[in-house]
């Protein structure tokens, strides 16, 4: 692994990492592109080692601020959290199957109609 690639690794550790702590977005609004674009990672590569980054408790610091603003509702995340187990397993099982150019597509029309919406929402 070069020089280059690990100073790449770190900027987009601390992009996503900032952004999840202010905006509660990282890994597929700055990870997956970076891999992708920046490092040449196939779109299931991004996406897997997205992912993989979230398997440990990437967030915990982050939680624990806004839990001490009162800003965390336990019940709808233990919810979300439980069901989102279950969707990113089926979603994942859907991902590996689907050519890399289409996943692209998919991903890019989900980016830009979520950020359509909440720009245009009033």
């Amino acid at each position: 692994m070069s020089t280059a690639t690990i100073v790449t690794l770190i900027i987009t550790g601390l992009m996503a990492g900032m952004l999840s702590g202010l905006v509660g977005v990282g890994g597929g609004i700055i990870m997956v592109p970076m891999l992708v674009l920046i490092l040449g990672f196939s779109q299931h590569q991004a996406q897997g080692t997205s992912l993989t980054v979230l398997v440990v408790p990437v967030t915990a610091l982050a939680v624990y601020n806004y839990y001490n603003e009162g800003y965390i509702n336990w019940k709808y995340a233990g919810i979300i959290a439980i069901f989102f187990v279950v969707g990113s397993y089926f979603g994942s099982k859907l991902a590996v199957n689907i050519d890399q150019k289409m996943l692209k597509k998919i991903f890019s029309i989900v980016l830009i109609v979520i950020a359509g919406k909440m720009l245009l929402e009033k």
